[in-house]
């Protein structure tokens, strides 16, 4: 299996580790360290190499970081990790409610008389940094970087991933990297800058037409690369993995050790774009006044996707529909109380291997039921693992990597009757899910603008979520993809071609978790009749397709043009799904897309 259910973190381990890391506090004459989710190459997944904040204080999570002080650590979530954390960590541990208390406010609180910080110039952005010395100024307090002081303690840190690239074909991809990096080189030249760094590896992965395994469930290789505005690159990557690669990269991708990367930069001459918001705060140091600040060159590009990219994602959806309703077929077959969360992953797995498109799965899949489900980000392991009960509700996430496409599907699933409260909440859900779904918008719009739309239901009802209503998704890319999202943050306007989750939830701790999500890609809307002819809209054309639950939904709440629109989709799933599941499944699929 791509998935495995182990224990990779015990609450228990923390403290020692928290005691020998307070020792090399010591040593270096700091007050405290910063730990964060990071890695040199700022992406939000890191390799097994890089999970520092896991292994030295047992949460899990994907986003947040550790303030370690002498007499007080605290780890830094966001609302999606509220009730995880709680179960990940040792009592030395504080969770503090980030970005609520910012990491500044909480050092005033806790250093009153001053202190020194130390942090890796490699794990943070300048951005970061910068912030939180602006609101330190005049408390005595001080950020000074220095060496990993977890890489000191961590005896035996995997190393660093090696496995090699390989070349992502142009009919999956839809143009040749060498137009890619003429497309890419103009802009620099148009905005009068020599270079940008790129440090992500889905940036320069998408630019090269490359993909890689140096991160579970993303298809990156790790390195560093320097554009250039003649559309060369400068390709900092082990020799190792780019074996097979050179024509593929021809002679405008110039390949070198990651070791000589530093080195390099500092030959560079100016104006070198640096992204702010994603390029270690070493890198920037290294350039100094060659340095100016700009987005990365590759974001928006690799966020609005090709005609090959949308068809290709729409294609691995069909068959990743498919291989969903195989598994929720299966489970609606099994006597009540006979199943585990375990096995619903075991099932759904085998069923999307069928496919020989899939390389990976494109998240550790979520499989929570009854109070798990109300954990945003659970994940099963042999030890939490639950039998589905009468009553409850699984919410079950998950995705997979295809050689076409990048999939993420949630769908809530009823296990025997449902209690009354759970159907409220789920249609609520349901209804904002539906809302979005159906919204046309004004060009020039961002996610800030919109987000509201899928939340309003639960509102209504003095109910919400503690997680943004989308994220973007690549192509056969990383499953968060930015800068798209929607989100009360994004300011980003949405454009064609940008492919994002629709996602609202609704989580009860200890009691149950409901989350219904598809893809979405962002079009052009057809003009109405009556419409203003000058107003460019957009709209959206969904992706995924597989039953929405029936047997949670309370039909007093849900009005005639969302239950029309459930209907109309529920044919769609009949129609594209239906002939590609076995007759069993049919069966079962022309049940759970029958009209309201």
């Amino acid at each position: 299996m791509f998935q495995s259910f182990e224990v990779t973190a015990r609450p228990e381990q923390g403290p020692p580790r928290l005691l020998a890391l307070r020792a090399e506090l010591d040593v270096e004459g700091l007050d405290g360290f910063l730990v964060p989710r990071a890695d040199a190459h700022q992406g939000e997944y890191v390799a097994a190499h890089d999970d520092r904040l896991a292994w030295l204080t047992g949460f899990t999570g994907s986003a947040g970081f550790c303030c370690a002080l002498r007499d007080v650590a605290g780890v830094f979530i966001d609302g999606r990790y509220r009730t995880q954390v709680k179960a990940q960590v040792a009592a030395e541990y504080t969770p503090v409610p980030w970005p609520e208390v910012s990491l500044a406010d909480w050092l005033k609180d806790r250093l009153p008389h001053g202190g020194t910080i130390g942090f890796d110039a490699w794990l943070h952005t300048p951005d970061q940094i910068a912030q939180t010395k602006d609101t330190l100024k005049g408390t005595g307090i001080a950020l000074r970087a220095c060496s990993n002081l977890v890489d000191r303690i961590w005896q035996d840190q995997p190393a660093p991933p090696m496995f090699p690239a390989k070349v992502h074909p142009v009919e999956f991809a839809g143009e040749p990297h060498t137009d890619k990096r003429e497309r890419l080189a103009q802009t620099l030249k148009s905005a009068g800058q020599k270079a940008a760094v790129i440090t992500l590896p889905d940036s320069h992965n998408w630019l090269l037409n490359i993909r890689g395994a140096d991160i579970p469930r993303n298809p990156v290789a790790h390195g560093f690369a320097i554009l250039h505005d003649d559309a060369s690159i400068d390709l900092f990557m082990a020799a190792s993995k780019l074996e097979g690669l050179q024509d593929h990269l021809g002679p405008q991708v110039r390949c070198h050790a990651p070791e000589v990367f530093i080195d390099r930069l500092a030959t560079l001459d100016g104006p070198v774009r640096l992204d702010k918001h994603s390029v270690p705060v070493r890198v920037a140091d290294s350039l100094g006044e060659a340095a100016v600040w700009g987005p990365d060159p590759c974001a928006l590009p690799k966020a609005c996707k090709n005609d090959a990219e949308i068809q290709g994602s729409a294609r691995a959806h069909l068959r990743d529909g498919a291989a969903l309703c195989e598994l929720l077929a299966w489970l609606d077959a099994q006597p009540t109380g006979s199943v585990t969360e375990t096995q619903v992953v075991r099932q759904l797995e085998a069923a999307r291997r069928k496919d020989n498109a899939l390389q990976d799965i494109s998240f550790e899949t979520i499989a929570g039921t009854g109070p798990n489900g109300a954990i945003m980000h659970y994940r099963v392991t042999e030890e939490t693992d639950a039998t589905l009960e009468d009553g409850q509700l699984i919410v079950l996430d998950s995705g997979g990597q295809y050689l076409d496409g990048t999939t993420d599907i949630t769908r809530t699933v009823a296990i025997g009757t449902p209690p009354a409260e759970a159907c409220a909440a789920f249609t609520r859900v349901l209804a904002g899910m539906i809302a979005m779904s159906r919204l046309r918008w004004p060009v020039g719009l961002a996610g800030c603008h919109i987000e509201a739309i899928g939340r309003m239901p639960l509102w209504l009802a003095g109910q919400d979520f503690d997680h943004g209503l989308g994220h973007g998704v690549g192509a056969y890319l990383s499953v968060h993809e930015g800068p798209q999202r929607l989100s009360r943050v994004s300011q980003l306007p949405l454009q064609s071609g940008m492919i994002l989750s629709n996602e609202p939830g609704y989580y009860r701790e200890g009691a149950f978790g409901i989350r219904i999500e598809n893809l979405l890609v962002v079009r052009p809307a057809p003009a109405l009749a009556g419409g203003d002819d000058h107003r460019a809209m957009l709209h959206w054309e969904t992706l995924s397709f597989a039953p929405i639950d029936r047997r949670l939904i309370d039909l007093s709440l849900l009005d005639a043009d969302a239950r029309d629109w459930l209907n109309s989709y529920h044919a769609q799933v009949a129609e594209k799904i239906g002939p590609r599941v076995s007759p069993v499944t049919k069966l079962w699929l022309d049940a759970a897309t029958a009209p309201l």
